[in-house]
């Protein structure tokens, strides 16, 4: 029976990973930038959001996942993503690629706005299936993460902790650093308990995310 439950999971693995890489194969398009909440596109489909730290690389994701290269635009500049930008693949899927939190280049009312905005958007948006809370790998969850996952929980968020950069970490450091970070959401409500090891660089873990994505999908019914 335990075998038979093993094979079973790598074929849904396996299925998830051809559905993911299929889904990201699509003609997925910038369609949208919001500065406030009433400017939203109309709800289509599901949506996925990546969060994180300004310079955390989120729109560097975006790319990876769609294999574009210029489909979100990156800076080494942190506080350059100043919106919501939507991405979307037909009438299916839509990623949001969110304001950084934290430093950014600008002054505190600019990021006061761009908090709520934040705030405003995952609670309210009724088509949102899970954030992406990206954090960068060589540094790990610090406590303005902490406060943004409290704010999750406390808004019935679903939401899955993505390492960012792991090439930047020596290989032997990753399996504990993925460990600490797992065991540091267990708690948490809100919190997917899979943690995501990536690189955008290298593609390390882009299928991984892509079949996550296509895993919610079929689940939704999308």
């Amino acid at each position: 029976m335990a075998m038979d439950r093993a094979l079973d999971t790598a074929d849904d693995d396996a299925e998830f990973a051809e559905a993911g890489r299929k889904l990201f194969a699509g003609d997925w398009q910038f369609i949208w930038a919001a500065d406030k909440v009433d400017a939203l596109p109309p709800a289509k489909g599901l949506e996925f959001a990546l969060a994180g730290r300004s310079n955390v690389g989120k729109s560097s994701l975006v790319n990876a996942l769609t294999g574009r290269k210029a489909l979100a635009r990156t800076s080494h500049t942190p506080g350059r993503t100043q919106l919501l930008n939507f991405f979307r693949l037909g009438e299916r899927a839509t990623l949001v690629d969110m304001p950084g939190y934290g430093f950014a280049a600008v002054g505190k009312q600019k990021v006061e706005i761009w908090t709520r905005l934040i705030h405003d958007y995952l609670r309210g948006r009724s088509n949102l299936a899970r954030v992406y809370v990206l954090i960068d790998s060589r540094h790990g969850l610090k406590e303005l993460d902490t406060d943004v996952l409290n704010g999750l929980d406390k808004a019935a968020v679903s939401y899955q902790i993505v390492l960012t950069k792991a090439d930047e970490v020596k290989k032997a450091e990753l399996p504990a650093l993925v460990e600490r970070t797992e065991a540091a959401i267990r708690r948490r409500p809100a919190a997917y308990p899979q943690v995501l090891l990536t690189s955008s660089r290298e593609g390390l873990g882009i299928a991984e995310m892509r079949a996550s994505i296509a895993k919610l999908l079929s689940e939704r019914g999308s």
